[in-house]
């Protein structure tokens, strides 16, 4: 039987946090039950979890020799337990897809050691003050080899970007834990889940009427990307409206960059102005893209403002699901739909990214998860140690899907994406909009309407 790839990503996904789950919380969860008694858990390291901590610690970070990157620890280990893991449990989930193990293996090697790559060169410490991540590098890499270079045929059955994301999503789903939403409460929903859909609803507006794009995919791609949470959204999107490789390339680019800016820019004028630091927090949350970069913005500002941005930006991700849903219902009964044709339930399910639902039950089973145990634990069992390591392996599944991309780009065809700049138009704009709004509602939310909320952070 071959399986689908959203069903691949699902397994994969659940097989990687029920491994975490039995490591990281059951196993230890006895002896730390004790401990939270006194109001504070310490977890004792076993020989796998710190193997498995190595296997995913980040890089050194190095100024002039690349080289630096990997002193002080035995990196090599674990980065080659790591590709061994990726080989086998990616591997099988190639073979469920009706790809030869040895096929997949033949090309899987080099994608694993240009991620490595974008990681090294992420951790130079130039780099990683201007918030250039191992996301761009692993684009801008995969790119330059196959506009340089070429594909062989043998790399290909490698480059399964979509396997590889999608499984991400499915453990980035996890981390959205509802307790946590619900600290900030209303607020932060208002901000998330009122001015998101209207940003996304009129930055596809203003591509179709004012720009006049030719592409609705990439429109409602671009859109998604800018309005709801960066990368994670786009990829949800592009499967539900069918859009073009090089339509999904072209708006992970364009949210890299302005990621990169914003992630800089925003903090420092925020400082400048001297906006309250939960109202600042909230701003960063809604509008800047990925979780990583809004973290480390928020940072940059306080501990509440980090706290209140990386929150925002959770309760955000929940739309992931809900607006791939949305768009799949659209396009399925709107813009691909034929004249005279009624549209059935059936033709709506082909098309709505089934991996969405892995998303969501990490969601709810974490969630579930969280609420049984003490702050303590969940703190020291989930987060800290569970999600210590899903989170990174999260990030090389990313990176992996960003080198695929990369490997697999003709950069002509991604050049004819930019005709006449209106994608970049469209970005500028949707986002100067969603500056606007989430400013706004953030003010209004945390500052008139709910007061007594922010006086508590």
């Amino acid at each position: 039987m071959k399986w689908t790839e959203d069903l691949v990503a699902i397994a994969t996904g659940v097989l990687i946090l029920g491994f975490a789950l039995v490591v990281f919380v059951m196993a230890p969860y006895g002896n730390a039950s004790e401990q939270a008694i006194t109001g504070s858990v310490e977890i004792e390291q076993t020989t796998l979890t710190s193997h498995l901590h190595l296997m995913t610690a980040k890089l050194q970070k190095w100024e002039y020799n690349p080289l630096d990157t990997f002193a002080g620890k035995n990196y090599g280990w674990g980065l080659m337990s790591l590709l061994l893991v990726f080989a086998s449990v990616l591997g099988g989930g190639a073979v469920m897809m009706g790809t030869p193990l040895k096929k997949f293996l033949g090309g899987f090697v080099l994608v694993f050691l240009v991620g490595l790559a974008a990681y090294v060169l992420q951790s130079q410490v130039s780099f990683k003050s201007i918030g250039l991540g191992y996301a761009l590098w692993a684009i801008v890499l995969g790119i330059f080899i196959s506009n340089t270079f070429g594909i062989p045929d043998w790399l290909r059955p490698a480059l399964k970007h979509e396997l590889f994301i999608k499984t991400g999503l499915v453990l980035l789903g996890a981390e959205v834990l509802f307790g946590k939403i619900m600290a900030i409460g209303l607020p932060g929903i208002f901000v998330a889940w009122v001015v998101t859909p209207i940003v996304l609803v009129t930055t596809f507006w203003f591509g179709q009427r004012i720009l006049k794009m030719s592409s609705k995919t990439l429109n409602i791609t671009i859109s998604a990307d800018m309005s709801v949470c960066g990368v994670s959204a786009a990829i949800a999107t592009a499967a539900a409206c069918n859009a073009k490789k090089e339509e999904l390339t072209t708006a992970i680019g364009l949210s890299m960059v302005f990621t990169s800016v914003m992630m800089v820019a925003l903090p420092a004028f925020i400082k400048a102005v001297g906006m309250p630091e939960v109202l600042g927090g909230a701003w960063l949350g809604g509008t800047i893209d990925a979780t990583g970069a809004v973290v480390a913005a928020g940072a940059f500002l306080g501990d509440s403002a980090m706290n209140v941005a990386a929150t925002i930006k959770m309760i955000q991700n929940i739309l992931i699901g809900v607006i791939a849903f949305a768009v799949a219902v659209y396009w399925t009964t709107k813009v691909d739909r034929a004249q005279g044709k009624k549209v059935s339930a059936s033709e709506i399910w082909t098309r709505f990214p089934k991996f969405i639902l892995g998303f969501i039950g990490a969601s709810i089973f974490f969630s579930l998860l969280q609420a049984t145990l003490s702050p303590e634990l969940s703190e020291a069992l989930i987060e800290k140690q569970l999600f210590g390591f899903t989170k990174e392996i999260r990030g090389w599944l990313f990176c992996l899907a960003f080198v695929s991309i990369g490997l697999s780009t003709n950069f002509k065809e991604l050049r004819s994406q930019f005709s006449g700049g209106k994608p970049l138009i469209l970005y500028v704009c949707g986002q100067l909009l969603n500056l606007g709004l989430t400013l706004l509602m953030a003010w209004l939310m945390f500052y008139k309407v709910f007061p007594e909320i922010t006086s508590a952070i």
